[in-house]
């Protein structure tokens, strides 16, 4: 990958001829077969596959293209014909592959022989599957068995996630941290304490009977862009959608459909954002006081007039708690705190406000722009607020739509991949497979990695991802990284995650889901779920890239095979012959959830987990909606620097990437090519700071009392944002983050929201 920079205006409209084109250079790219080119007809469809990338919803009546350019990217990323084996291994010391980029790491194709790390030559060597197996369950059974982190990046299906979880607390702990705890964590507290249930409560239907849509720190054009189709169709009816951002996102201005040959042929666009606000990075509690406050104030006004009400006050009264405390303090709230904070005018608010009080039922979609700060917990909140005062929640048309990433993030959590003991059937476990559980809290991963700086962890398992790339504190975690006795990953692809390994390491290759998993020659299929709570199932439609390589739930069940006793109620042998007896083990431990499992799963549109705030029905404390008052407008009070100097960084994805996979240098939207190592600046900051288009930066963390954290060598990118904050690409930016700057009550690392100083490179003071 070069790192040549070349900055351009931004490319607007999303999608269009520039969607076209970078799904057709990835197929090329990838050395993806005409045959094999045309699954993409086959994803998201009810009889096909679940995209690979991200979670958004599989409609019942597809499109005919029902893929983006992002899922196409991480389709024919998986199916490359490239492939890597022993005599690439055989060519490289492992030492030698850490200065290859993310990128060139993974663009060597897919993995295809099981591998063990050789401290003599430096190299890793091929292992059978059965010594693999042997010698990593001698190791785990010699280990504490709290000093052993199962972990998991979300893609992997629901019937393997099962399996994983079951394997980890017969193992001994909970320690089942995942994706999304380094995201959406704040999701699932926030919205248990304010709702009774941990996800959203949009289904894909309601974008068909709402009145306005909000949106807080979603990317829809890199990260869900299927989505655009119903966010256009909106449009088109005289739907408003308001946005708050710091960046002006493509695909939140305007959407060309790559389906629609009119507009295709013609340049037509639609425009997305009806109101587009650029908030300051971690001013959201702020903003939402604000709207809040707004509206408040707009009821005021009716009700000394004798006018209809502005907020649902029977809806507050029969299905809302702790109204009047929240009322309180929203009316203590002064106007120049909240203008401050959220860096938006009160007259900006106050007109978001008005469509908000004039729309029958109104949808809120939010993503990590919301989560990833130090009181994420509390954006969530103050959002759920925010709909509750009109009654926006329960209702067609309206409710919470947080949009997950990984393709089963959320279904995995579903069927038991979680730290908290609380949240997992235990009782039903022990009676179904008779042992005992752990009822002992795991580490989530933000714990996994204060453990593995400790020393305190001693063995990691990775069921897919690239942990060490997506961690904040970078430098400091691979340096222990290194120390620990044994990490085993489970991948399809060469990732920093396997060059920066523990003493002992091992690679074990698994299948794809878009390939055919055969189990005795009888194909399998998966299931998933997508951000709205909805079932699906996905069949494998390619064949597999080599005969080596085994399925995920081969894998899980060879690891606990060779780790634990034998116990008669647990066949995991049968489980992997036909993946259909473990769904009716799914069903047994979730009978509410997946009754009927292997009938349903290849329902049209999926079916849907029950959510009780969908109905009105809260699964809380008090039995009603609770509001909750934020602890401060200040997005990171205790940790704020007091240098005038400070600028508060964000991290963003480009569009050619995937999380921590890297497709491209470039990201087309942004106008950036050719480098990622950049630091987008406002003009008005770099000017302060006598800086040019171009020159070189090092960047330090401001709040690093424990450690020094910097990245260096960035190229400074004027670009469209709020003063006073900068934002530079995940993951090249995590080395700023340190562990401990973490969400309150949920850990989710607090990548939205870091001090940092900025100095030309080679400089020994901040520039000023």
């Amino acid at each position: 990958m070069s790192d040549k920079l070349k900055v351009e205006p931004p490319t607007l409209p999303s999608g269009g001829w520039g969607s076209v084109q970078e799904v057709a250079t990835i197929l090329l790219h990838e050395r993806v077969p005409i045959k094999d080119s045309r699954l993409l007809m086959n994803q998201n469809k009810p009889d096909g596959f679940a995209c690979v990338s991200c979670a958004w919803a599989k409609p019942a009546h597809p499109h005919p293209f029902e893929f983006c350019e992002s899922g196409a990217k991480a389709t024919a990323w998986e199916t490359t014909s490239k492939t890597i084996g022993a005599e690439f291994f055989a060519r490289h010391t492992v030492t030698s592959l850490e200065s290859w980029s993310d990128y060139a790491l993974e663009d060597q194709g897919r993995l295809t022989v099981p591998l063990r790390w050789d401290a003599a030559t430096d190299k890793y060597v091929p292992i059978d599957w059965d010594t693999a197996f042997a010698e990593i369950g001698a190791a785990l059974r010699a280990a504490q068995r709290e000093q052993v982190v199962f972990y998991s990046s979300g893609r992997a299906s629901l019937e393997t996630s099962y399996m994983y979880q079951l394997f980890a607390r017969m193992y001994g702990n909970n320690n089942l941290p995942d994706s999304s705890n380094m995201c959406h964590e704040s999701t699932s507290v926030g919205l248990q304490k304010s709702l009774g249930v941990g996800v959203g409560t949009v289904a894909l239907k309601d974008f068909e009977h709402t009145d306005c849509i909000f949106f807080f720190g979603q990317n829809v054009g890199v990260s869900s862009p299927r989505m655009l189709h119903q966010l256009q169709d909106a449009r088109r009816r005289g739907v408003p959608i308001i946005t708050f951002n710091p960046l002006r996102e493509a695909g939140l201005v305007s959407f060309t459909n790559p389906q629609s040959p009119v507009e295709m042929l013609t340049g037509q666009e639609t425009t997305i954002s009806t109101q587009y606000h650029q908030l300051k990075a971690g001013g959201d509690t702020a903003a939402l006081m604000g709207l809040c406050k707004a509206v408040l104030e707009r009821d005021d006004a009716a009700r000394a007039r004798g006018d209809q009400r502005v907020v649902d006050a029977a809806f507050l009264l029969e299905h809302t708690h702790g109204f009047d405390a929240f009322k309180a303090a929203v009316r203590a709230c002064p106007w120049p705190d909240i203008e401050a904070e959220s860096g938006l005018t009160r007259a900006a608010l106050e007109a978001a406000a008005e469509v908000y009080c004039g729309a029958g039922a109104v949808m809120a979609v939010y993503g990590m722009g919301l989560t990833q700060h130090r009181h994420g917990v509390d954006n969530v909140t103050m959002l759920v607020n925010f709909l509750l005062l009109r009654g926006n929640i329960g209702k067609p048309g309206a409710g919470v739509c947080p949009v997950r990433g990984h393709s089963n993030v959320q279904g995995q959590r579903t069927v038991g991949i979680t730290e908290k003991p609380e949240l997992a059937p235990l009782d039903r476990l022990a009676e179904q497979y008779g042992f005992e559980p752990p009822r002992k809290p795991g580490m989530n991963t933000v714990e996994a990695c204060e453990g593995i700086l400790a020393g305190k962890v001693r063995a990691f398992i990775g069921l897919g991802g690239n942990f060490i790339r997506a961690v904040p504190d970078t430098a400091r975690m691979e340096a222990a990284w290194r120390a620990l006795p044994l990490t085993v990953q489970v991948s399809t692809k060469l990732n920093r995650n396997h060059v920066i390994h523990g003493k002992a390491s091992y690679v074990l290759p698994c299948l794809g889901r878009i390939e055919i998993d055969r189990q005795h020659g009888i194909p399998q299929a998966v299931s998933i779920e997508d951000s709205t709570a909805c079932m699906h199932g996905s069949r494998g439609m390619t064949e597999p890239v080599a005969p080596t390589l085994l399925s995920e739930p081969a894998i899980v069940a060879g690891l606990a095979k060779a780790t634990l006793d034998p116990n008669p109620r647990v066949d995991w042998d049968a489980w992997v012959a036909d993946y259909r007896r473990i769904r009716d083990a799914i069903a047994v431990t979730y009978p509410a959830i997946f009754h009927d499992f292997n009938q349903r799963m290849w329902t049209p549109g999926g079916f849907r987990k029950p959510l009780g705030a969908a109905e009105r029905v809260w699964h809380t404390q008090s039995g009603k909606a609770e509001f909750t008052v934020p602890r401060s407008l200040r997005t990171d009070p205790d940790t704020e620097s007091r240098d005038p100097a400070a600028l508060r960084l964000f991290t963003i994805r480009s569009d050619g990437q995937f999380n921590t996979t890297i497709y491209s240098p470039d990201d087309r939207f942004r106008g950036i090519y050719g480098s990622r190592r950049v630091l987008l600046m406002a003009r008005a900051d770099m000017t302060r700071r006598g800086l040019a288009e171009g020159d070189t930066v090092d960047v330090t963390t401001a709040v690093s009392a424990d450690a020094p954290r910097r990245v260096d060598g960035l190229r400074v990118v004027p670009y469209d944002l709020p003063e006073g904050c900068a934002a530079g690409y995940f993951p090249e930016c995590n080395p700023l983050i340190p562990v401990w700057h973490h969400a309150l009550e949920s850990k989710v690392p607090a990548a939205k929201s870091i001090d940092v100083l900025v100095r030309r490179a080679g400089a020994d003071q901040p520039a000023a």
